[in-house]
């Protein structure tokens, strides 16, 4: 007679290796039991948070069919292919342009370029692929962790104030912006700096995502040129 299954969940085990860290083996027992990874493989899209973007998007509107999007540090390319999709640029409507440092895999219906958008020379050459100003600047940036939270924190928030600076520069009136922030503290004086250029700022904390995770996402719009 067979014993009855066990009703116990079923746990990930990876095997720590020589050559693997243990904060590795946590990183990647979290990825398998992560549904939204398995959803990312199923749906075609490169990273999980291709459905950040898809919820805050679908509450939001910020990706509007004809839309001119600038998706910045894109690799390996999850957002910009949600921006592609909504704005109808592999179908010739709107336009998406992938900027990272990094190499990336082509997408259908968006321009990428590989440069730091920091560089001065940067907007001008993103704005030409355009053909115009951005309707949208997208951010998901993140610094390589350093696993000191303080430091963590800074080097993530000195992106996205830049990239608030380049969104400053690139955008149309009336366009917006989306960046990743963490809480801490310090993101309180770039939600002040961009009410003042915007009409309209929030937090989000979309359910995609991680419980354990101090991201947050901050959204403005009715930029004010």
């Amino acid at each position: 007679m067979n014993a009855a299954p066990s009703k116990r969940p079923l746990k990930v085990r990876i095997k720590s290796g020589k050559r693997r860290s243990l904060s590795s083996k946590l990183w990647l027992e979290r990825q398998l039991k992560d549904p939204y990874v398995a959803r990312a493989k199923r749906e075609g899209f490169r990273a999980r948070a291709a459905f950040k973007l898809i919820e805050i998007d679908d509450k939001h509107h910020l990706l509007k069919p004809g839309a001119r999007v600038v998706d910045l540090g894109a690799a390996p390319g999850g957002w910009s292919q949600v921006a592609a999709q909504r704005v109808g640029s592999a179908h010739g409507r709107g336009k998406v342009v992938a900027v990272d440092r990094l190499d990336m895999a082509p997408i259908a219906g968006v321009d990428v370029i590989r440069c730091d958008f920091l560089e001065p020379q940067a907007g001008d050459d993103i704005t030409a692929l355009l053909g115009d100003r951005a309707d949208v600047v997208l951010s998901d940036m993140a610094a390589n962790a350093t696993g000191h939270r303080p430091t963590d924190h800074l080097k993530v928030m000195a992106l996205a104030e830049s990239a608030a600076d380049f969104a400053r520069q690139v955008l149309v009136p009336g366009g917006a912006f989306l960046c990743k922030v963490l809480q801490g503290g310090t993101e309180a004086a770039l939600l002040a700096a961009l009410k003042r250029d915007f009409s309209h700022v929030k937090h989000i904390k979309p359910t995609a995502s991680r419980p354990d995770s101090a991201e947050l996402y901050l959204l403005a719009t009715g930029f004010r040129g």
